[in-house]
């Protein structure tokens, strides 16, 4: 598989994904300039990492969402390829409208920046199939506008249609409540990321690659994230 990872003026998590994806062995990495009018080859994945597009101007990825590769990166979601939003990257695609909703400051009105726990609510999907549904893993999150919002009645239907893939959740273990819903930002339902009906685009706040590479810190419960879209692809060729 081929990945191709989007940089805007003020990313900062674009290597931190393309090291991950190198970790993992998913394939080449091409690191793609906004400006540029598509790929230089047809990437079977596209990653709009984290960071501080256009500085959050006017709003987080508002002018991102605008930037002239978007039309190219919509064109691989259309044809059925894998779209990847992290943090910022999922701003920017809420306001592109290739996923629901909008991301609003977070409730406290600060920036966050921890480890957090999100339960894998699907496991069916290219971005949790290594994973088992229920199952709580440790991402880290750093935003200031991560409280997912969409009128009540869109966000039952969201529901319903089982397009939340991830959860907040208070821990993983180790208490009575370990597991429950939790809102670190005032995300409603607890929400950490969400898929599009097709269930080929996921936007997602918390950071699987700062939870990939061993050795460090935050752990390395994004290993199988990165491993949900090898077991995806490669179930594609093994089917033809």
């Amino acid at each position: 598989m081929r990945t191709a990872v989007v940089v805007f003026p003020g990313s900062n998590c674009d290597r931190d994904v393309m090291n991950a994806i190198l970790d993992m062995e998913l394939g080449p990495v091409d690191m793609v300039w906004h400006d540029e009018d598509g790929f230089p080859e047809r990437p079977d994945l596209v990653v709009l990492p984290g960071g501080f597009s256009y500085g959050d101007y006017l709003r987080s990825g508002a002018l991102a969402a605008k930037s002239r590769v978007m039309k190219a990166v919509r064109g691989i979601a259309d044809e059925g390829g894998l779209v990847l939003g992290i943090c910022n990257g999922f701003q920017i695609l809420t306001e592109a409208r290739m996923l629901p909703g909008a991301l609003l400051p977070n409730t406290s009105m600060r920036f966050i920046c921890a480890k957090s726990f999100v339960r894998v609510e699907r496991a069916d999907t290219p971005f949790t199939n290594a994973y088992a549904s229920g199952q709580v893993v440790q991402f880290p999150i750093a935003h200031h506008e991560g409280l997912y919002f969409l009128p009540p009645d869109e966000l039952g239907e969201l529901e319903a249609r089982g397009q939340v893939v991830y959860r907040y959740a208070n821990s993983s273990a180790g208490s009575a409540d370990a597991g429950e819903e939790y809102s670190p930002n005032g995300s409603l339902n607890g929400i950490a990321g969400i898929i599009n009906a097709s269930g080929n685009v996921l936007g997602l706040m918390p950071h699987p690659e700062r939870a990939t590479l061993k050795g460090l810190i935050r752990g390395t419960d994004g290993r199988n994230f990165w491993q949900s879209i090898r077991n995806h692809f490669g179930a594609l060729e093994a089917n033809g």
